[in-house]
């Protein structure tokens, strides 16, 4: 089972970084749950700087954000949870799903947008 950190908008990023670098020396993955643009900001923020942290160890983080229903005080709320882990663990670990593929159809191609009309500069009267 992959440990789940939660972080909200009052969550000291190094903080967080110090406990993800842990948790990934340890097991080579951690979820990090959020709710909120602010918690998700400190989330970020702690992962950037968790892979200064854990970059001499050569672990090469990679983050997979997805959405997840849960429960807060009765409430049902839509929380991210970001999974970080190794690039070298995701490659050899067997315990998750492969990556659902959806086939959608292809984004429309915007038309070319013209260049800039150039500036014509006025001639100088004396």
């Amino acid at each position: 089972m992959v440990e789940v950190l939660k972080v909200s908008s009052k969550s000291n990023p190094n903080s967080v970084a110090g406990a993800l670098a842990g948790v990934l020396r340890q097991s080579g993955a951690v979820e990090v749950q959020v709710v909120g643009a602010g918690a998700l900001n400190q989330a970020v923020k702690a992962i950037a700087i968790a892979r200064g942290f854990v970059a001499p160890s050569n672990i090469d983080l990679v983050c997979i954000p997805t959405f997840a229903d849960i429960e807060i005080d009765g409430q049902s709320r839509t929380a991210i949870r970001l999974a970080v882990e190794d690039r070298a663990h995701r490659k050899a670990s067997s315990e998750l799903p492969a990556p659902a593929v959806e086939h959608l159809p292809p984004a429309p191609v915007a038309a070319p947008v013209p260049p800039p009309a150039q500036a014509v500069a006025a001639p100088l009267l004396a």
